[in-house]
Order: C-alpha cells, then structure tokens, then sequence
C-alpha cells in the first residue's frame, strides 16, 4: 500500500473505559474529528485484548481504573505480548496519580490527556481537541509503520498468544523574565523553506543545551536521554508541554534511565553540568548567568506561542545569556512553539539542530524552525543522542 493511500485511510479507535458514558462521550469526540472512527469499544482491558483480532484498531484511548484488567495490567500484557499499537492513556486517576501516569509510559504508552474533574460531560470537551490531535498523530504513524514493513506481528496473533488471565524560594528578576518573554515574540517574516537567516557570529565554545519538545516529547526524550553521555560537559535544559502536576514524576521517570541527574526546574536551581532541568508544568523556565554560575528562573508571565512552558521562552532566554555558546534543539510537536526563538539563537551565532520529518510523531515545530531557517541540521530521533554527545565533546 502506498504512503498516500495510508493518509487518506481512516484511523480505527478502539475505545476502552468501563463507563458507558465515557465511551459515549469519547466515541462523539472520534466520530466528529477528521479522519478518525470508532473501530469498537471495550470495557475493561480484558476484552480490549479480545476484540484486537476482529478489530485490528489503528490506536487505542485506554481508560486505567476498571475492574477485571485494568489500564496498568493491560499495557503490561500488551508489552509481554509485543503488541505495538499506539495507547494513549485517558483516565481521571491520571490526574491525581501522576506517577501512575508515568508508569503507564515506562510500560509503553504513547501519550496522556487528563479526564477534567467534575461532570464529565461537561467538561470531556476541553480535552477534545488534544484527544484529537493525539489520536491523530499517533495513529497516522501506526497506519505508515504498517504500510512500510511486511515484518509487523500480524494481529491474528494477538488473541491466539492472550491466556485470559489476568495479573495482572527566590523571586526572578522581572526585568530579565520580561525581557526573556518579549524577546522571543518580535521577528521578522519567515524567509523561503531552509533559507538561511544571517548570523552576526562564529558558533563558538558550547555552554548549554536546551531542547523545545511536544507532542511524542515524552518518549522521544526517554530514547534519547538513555543514551546521552555521562561525562556530557554541558547542562540540559527542557521544555516539554505537559500539564501542570506532571513534570516532576516525568523528571523522576526520565531520571532512572539517563546516567545525568534529570529534575524538575525549581526557582534558583543551578544550571550545571551533569544536570538536566525539566520546565514546570505551567510554568515558563529561563536561565540567567551570575557571576558564580547559571541560574534557573521560574516564571508565571503569559503564555507565549500558545504555551506555559512555552520553547520560545526558553530559546529567547538562552539567546540573550548565552549568544553563540549554545546549542538548540527542536523536537517533535503540534505548532510553532521555539521555531522563532530557534532562529534568533541561530542568528546570534549557536548551532542548531531539528528533528527530521521521518521520525517525528509530528513535523510541526521543527518544520517551521527549519522553514523560518533556524536550522542548522535535521537530525533523527535515533541518532540525536549521539549527535548531543558528538557536539558536547567538540565543541566543549
């Protein structure tokens, strides 16, 4: 099947939650999106995995509280299995529970959306459209991995090989996050795709790396993380959209499998070697150089680009301390949050580096940075750690 006849097919969503409400209510958000439909619904994982031979979804929207097997227990026979469709995690435990949430994606979830609290009928549509947009990135991924390779483990498998038993403070300086936030906002028109934007420098030795990421961040960043050297000589800083109340368990989660230290941002922190900084979940991050050392700064100014964190933030804020001693990184995402601050770093002189097309979950951060010409190099997700590493060591 060509790639083009995979695009225009529709993506199948196996519903799984054990409220009968709930089912409903996701299965109106599917029906009414673009390019997605009900393939069937679940209640409980038990029959999920039951319905995966006739049903053959393209992804699943996986409830975690739920009698017989629950969220927890079915991605861990999902992983014993080898099944590799997509989960994306929809759960109002998630919002209480952000380490189960975690756990959810150590055991290979895709992503998360938080059930609103309160009447969920009044509030499910405000996590519609990022239902939606998970639904969609993932599951298009799912159809093209399918289409591409004939050494998939067929789905006729999946009920054969399934047993039926079930185990299952300081405060910023305003003067520098204003500066930091109105920086990043003015900028020209973007030039042709790929044309290069001059720069007023030679790149010069590398002092921090900060990294813009979105939709697909928190998987991509464990592949990538796992791998980065532990004599790196630069910190790490990072903003991954994300609700608030979930980056510390995601910083915790990410710190068990990278050998540098990974922590949530807090105001004051040092940003130093051997450290990476997770931006708080509703929360802006900036860096400031003291005499004695870089500091971290947590900001509650307006969101920027759509977003809090917001990379543009972070780049505009990287950019005005570091000039070209940095290095940028964007990443997979939904929008164009840290195109426009990528390109000012590049223009003051730092290296830059954007995902490719190929591997990211979505193309669209790193495509308008690399459009507005703010990027130096595309680079895939399996191969960015390495490249980190490579330019850590260099350019040190």
């Amino acid at each position: 099947m060509r790639e083009v006849d995979l695009i225009m097919d529709d993506i199948k969503v196996l519903i799984v939650d054990d409220s009968a409400l709930m089912r409903s209510l996701i299965g109106k958000i599917v029906d009414a999106a673009p390019g997605l439909v009900v393939a069937d619904k679940a209640m409980n994982g038990r029959f999920a995995l039951q319905k995966l031979e006739r049903v053959q979804p393209d992804i699943i929207v996986l409830d975690l509280e739920m009698p017989e097997m629950n969220g927890i227990e079915f991605l861990r026979e999902r992983k014993k299995l080898k099944i590799d469709i997509p989960v994306i995690v929809l759960s109002s435990i998630a919002k209480e529970g952000a380490r189960v949430t975690m756990d959810c994606l150590e055991l290979g979830a895709s992503d998360f959306v938080t059930k609103p609290s309160g009447s969920e009928s009044a509030n499910l549509a405000t996590v519609a459209a990022q239902l939606v947009e998970f639904l969609q990135a993932y599951g298009k991924q799912y159809q093209m991995k399918k289409g591409s390779t004939t050494a998939s483990k067929p789905a006729s498998s999946f009920a054969q090989n399934y047993t039926h038993t079930a185990t299952a403070s300081r405060t910023p300086s305003s003067a520098a996050v204003s500066s930091t936030v109105s920086s990043g906002s003015v900028f020209g028109s973007a030039p042709a795709t790929g044309a290069k934007p001059a720069q007023m420098r030679q790149p010069g030795k590398l002092e921090i790396i900060a990294i813009g990421i979105s939709t697909g961040g928190p998987n991509a960043l464990r592949e990538v993380f796992a791998e980065l050297d532990p004599k790196l000589p630069q910190p790490i800083v990072v903003v991954q959209h994300m609700p608030p109340g979930f980056t510390y368990e995601f910083a915790n989660s990410l710190n068990k499998i990278c050998p540098l230290e990974v922590k949530e941002a807090q105001e004051g922190d040092l940003v130093k070697p051997g450290r990476i900084l997770i931006a708080q979940g509703g929360k802006h991050l900036v860096v400031e150089k003291k005499p004695l050392g870089v500091i971290a700064h947590i900001s509650d100014a307006p969101p920027q680009s759509g977003h809090r964190p917001s990379a543009d933030v972070l780049f505009a804020s990287v950019a005005d301390q570091f000039q070209n001693r940095a290095l940028g990184i964007i990443m997979t995402g939904m929008g164009k949050d840290g195109a426009a601050s990528l390109t000012r770093l590049y223009q003051e002189g730092s290296r830059t580096i954007g995902q490719d097309e190929a591997s990211a979950i979505v193309y669209g951060m790193p495509r308008v940075a690399f459009e507005m010409g703010g990027v130096m190099e595309q680079v895939s997700l399996s191969n960015m750690a390495s490249v980190i590493n490579k330019y850590g060591r260099e350019f040190a």
